[in-house]
């Protein structure tokens, strides 16, 4: 079982790594990943594949229909959902 801020911690690893984002004062758990041009919808996809392999978790498309999820805290909150 994973707690709201380990999922956190892993997915903010994994973005940061994965999209060679630079140390950015603004870049937070709160930033609009794909507004700000951190993620494009090809990287969305390999996030997806990023939470099922490492928190044993699918997004479906009703998920994708029914949550937002731009930004670290919105994605870590469906997956925090979906664990428990």
């Amino acid at each position: 079982m994973f707690d709201r801020t380990e999922i956190v911690e892993k997915l903010t690893d994994y973005i940061v790594e994965e999209f060679e984002i630079e140390e950015d004062d603004d870049f937070d758990g709160d930033v609009h990943l794909f507004d700000y041009g951190y993620v494009d919808s090809f990287g969305a996809v390999e996030i997806m594949s990023f939470i099922e392999k490492t928190f044993g978790v699918e997004i479906t498309n009703k998920d994708l229909i029914m949550y937002p999820m731009n930004t670290i805290n919105e994605i870590a909150e469906v997956i925090e959902m979906k664990v428990k």
